[in-house]
């Protein structure tokens, strides 16, 4: 199937041309038309499956037939909302490069930033609003955002809504849209709240299901590493060195570990970078950036990138450690394979992890070829990382001066005894 036979209009057609896509996505074949055609959708995909485009394309062919009767202002018609800044932003990227050739205007609003400048976009006039749950409640109960004229409603990544705690937010925001209106409604799972909540809002829906969670791409290449923990970024380092890794993720369970991973590979002579919940907006920016223009080889992420970050030709995905949901590996490897193209998930298990990658194994039901550890014949100094330094411990003026103490009493009586 080609692109031309879903009726999208030539503006759209051209902009999906210098994306250089030919060929629609399953989710995209399905999803287009029902949009085209004013149904509500209920659409289960996982990450990396298109759905993006699946919604972007037929609602700017919408807005864009639309918006050849002229209006004296220009008014909210679209709202997408989703759970991260970083596909905020994506999801916003991608509706300026699908629309390149209509004169249709959309916003990102997210938290973590001043809201000044998002707020100057809204005054302006927009067609598409894309936002995060808790910065679109603050806007709307300061009364800078309407929807009088709202159209469709996106809500993306619905399961990652009820994950992160926004499900009670999203559930505010909807009550402060029209009742009459076009929904379409994303998620990877259909956890019970979430199949309750797409009962409520959506209005007859087509049901699609497209790559269900517990699948992986055909075209990566799993590999398992059995490692003791403390060996485990050494490990790593060898494979990112020896492997051409051209594009990497790395994902680690916490952001301390993102950070001390990052670290250890910046030592080892490889540029790197960490991005998690604790990093600023700009630094999470400029880590992206780094990773999209090539001036970075190796990105290290806790799970929040594994549902929230665009990345194109990503090669290698590394899980440094293994996550304790099964479905969190399914999203992280699906990072890289992207659009037809092939890649690589490796993963380094240690034996306190040994029941949670049983349980990955049991959901993709698949065994992943076991290789041994090439650095297990190499010295025990060969295969630890040097820790990083640590920083000199600052002490206060309280346990200084008992320090102080300490020594003058013991000074005094090394006098007495003499």
């Amino acid at each position: 199937m080609k692109f031309e036979s879903l009726n999208l209009i030539t503006p759209i057609l051209h902009a999906i041309q210098t994306e250089g896509y030919t060929q629609p996505t399953p989710i995209q074949s399905k999803t287009i038309p029902l949009v085209l055609e004013g149904k509500d959708v209920l659409a289960c995909a996982q990450t990396g499956t298109g759905k993006t485009a699946a919604f972007a394309l037929p609602i700017l062919q919408l807005l864009a037939k639309e918006s050849s009767t002229p209006k004296k202002t220009r008014a909210i018609r679209v709202l997408v909302l989703t759970p991260t800044r970083e596909l905020a932003s994506q999801i916003a990227q991608s509706f300026s490069n699908y629309g390149q050739q209509l004169e249709l205007r959309n916003a990102v609003v997210f938290g973590g930033v001043s809201q000044n400048v998002q707020i100057k976009a809204l005054r302006q006039g927009i067609d598409i609003l894309v936002a995060t749950p808790g910065r679109l409640l603050d806007l709307i109960q300061q009364k800078v955002v309407q929807f009088n004229d709202l159209k469709i409603f996106v809500l993306d990544e619905a399961d990652r809504m009820l994950d992160m705690g926004f499900i009670h937010a999203v559930r505010q925001i909807i009550t402060k849209i029209p009742r009459h209106r076009q929904t379409l409604f994303f998620s990877a799972t259909m956890p019970t709240e979430i199949r309750t909540l797409a009962e409520q809002i959506l209005t007859k829906p087509v049901r699609i299901e497209v790559t269900p969670v517990s699948s992986t791409a055909e075209k990566i290449q799993q590999t398992l590493y059995r490692v003791e923990k403390p060996n485990k970024t050494a490990l790593l380092i060898h494979l990112i060195k020896t492997l051409n890794v051209q594009r990497g993720l790395v994902f680690t369970r916490t952001k301390r570990d993102a950070n001390r991973v990052t670290e250890l590979i910046q030592a080892a002579g490889i540029e790197a970078e960490a991005i998690h919940g604790n990093k600023s907006q700009g630094a999470r920016e400029r880590a992206l950036a780094r990773i999209k223009n090539g001036t970075c080889r190796i990105l290290v992420a806790t799970d929040i990138a594994a549902r929230g970050i665009d990345i194109d030709k990503v090669t290698h995905v590394f899980n440094h450690d293994i996550p304790d949901v099964a479905e969190s590996y399914v999203h992280r490897i699906g990072r890289t394979a992207r659009a037809g193209e092939e890649g690589n998930a490796y993963s380094l298990c240690s034996n306190e992890e040994t029941s949670n990658w049983a349980s990955i194994e049991r959901l993709i039901r698949m065994r992943v070829p076991v290789l041994p550890n090439p650095l297990a014949a190499l010295p025990r100094s060969a295969t630890h990382t040097k820790p990083v330094k640590a920083k000199p411990v600052v002490q206060n003026s309280r346990t200084a001066a008992s320090k102080r103490n300490q020594t003058h009493n013991q000074s005094s009586g090394r006098s007495k005894l003499k």
